[in-house]
């Protein structure tokens, strides 16, 4: 069946619902209006205010419950209305989600999903659109997924439900309805922790995840008229991040640019960057490029779209490896 990653999240959701009584949704506007994006639509009324709460507008009450719910035998399904509301949870998210396993030598586990939607693309306010995957990869204990299109989405958010852990699901503003794929009808799981390969080629290896996936493809698209085979790799996750599906590509190619639209300095880019310097520095041609925002708040909308990683700068980032 045909579905946008809004509608793939939605199905995901109730099956994921109709199969396990524990699991339960909260947070703003989940209800009766079925979320600021309706993802959310349609479950309060096939499973009741108990399962679909709605809740006050405050992230660290709806974490702080979710927590307390997950720690007592349910599997709370929490949503964050922008990733850049995320900062008045903090503590909940970092100082005890991810903590209980290891605090209480897992006697306590926290089986809580926090869904939330990040990035630009779409001319909202500020604090809608950060990305701040990044203070999550470095957050021991939390494990975080950025599918970027509807059959991942599906299949990931599955996986993250079932895991005994804490799960940061983050989904594409962008993405949630620019684009339709057939997806699998029945419930199935992804394996959190395993990037695919997009497409294979042999003289440049892209990393990227997210709503970049898209503008990726469509820079391979002009580099292969110009004779450039490029490798494209979608992480699907960053926490953990499959280090070794990134190596065996480097190793091949020699070449590496990392494509995110998070600010640069101390991004998930940077991380894979070292990686790839501690494991295949005889195998590099060029150095490591990034192509990602820069290093400011996330810009009125009137200049995002010159902020966020374009075709051109991709473009430009593969013909300058492919030159050294």
């Amino acid at each position: 069946m045909e579905m946008t990653i809004v509608q793939a999240i939605n199905t995901c959701l109730i099956q994921a619902m109709e199969n396990d009584e524990t699991i339960l949704c909260l947070g703003e506007d989940i209800g009766k209006n079925g979320g600021v994006f309706r993802v959310t639509d349609g479950l309060l009324d096939r499973f009741g205010e108990k399962r679909v709460v709605d809740t006050p507008i405050a992230e660290s009450a709806i974490i702080g419950a979710a927590v307390g719910l997950a720690t007592r035998g349910l599997k709370p399904i929490a949503e964050i209305q922008f990733l850049g509301f995320i900062y008045e949870a903090m503590d909940q998210m970092v100082g005890q989600a991810a903590r209980l396993r290891s605090r209480t030598e897992s006697t306590v586990t926290v089986p809580l999903v926090v869904r939330a939607p990040y990035g630009g693309g779409i001319h909202a306010p500020e604090l809608h659109s950060d990305s701040l995957e990044a203070l999550f990869l470095h957050s021991p204990g939390l494990k975080v997924v950025m599918p970027s299109t509807p059959s991942d989405a599906k299949g990931l958010l599955a996986a993250a439900i079932k895991d005994p852990d804490p799960v940061l699901f983050l989904e594409p503003l962008k993405l949630y309805r620019t684009i339709k794929e057939e997806v699998q009808e029945e419930y199935y799981e992804l394996p959190i922790g395993k990037a695919a390969i997009v497409q294979e080629g042999e003289h440049v290896t892209i990393v990227t995840y997210g709503p970049c996936v898209v503008t990726v493809k469509q820079a391979v698209a002009q580099l292969q008229e110009q004779g450039v085979s490029v490798e494209i790799i979608d992480l699907r996750t960053i926490a953990p991040i499959d280090y070794e599906t990134i190596i065996q590509s480097v190793d091949k190619t020699g070449r590496l640019v990392v494509v995110h639209e998070a600010a640069k300095t101390g991004g998930v880019g940077a991380e894979i960057a070292a990686i790839i310097a501690e494991n295949c520095m005889y195998a590099m041609h060029a150095p490591i490029l990034r192509v990602t925002g820069y290093d400011t708040p996330f810009p009125v909308s009137s200049i995002e779209a010159e902020w966020m990683p374009t075709v051109a700068r991709v473009v430009s980032a593969v013909q300058n490896v492919m030159k050294e």
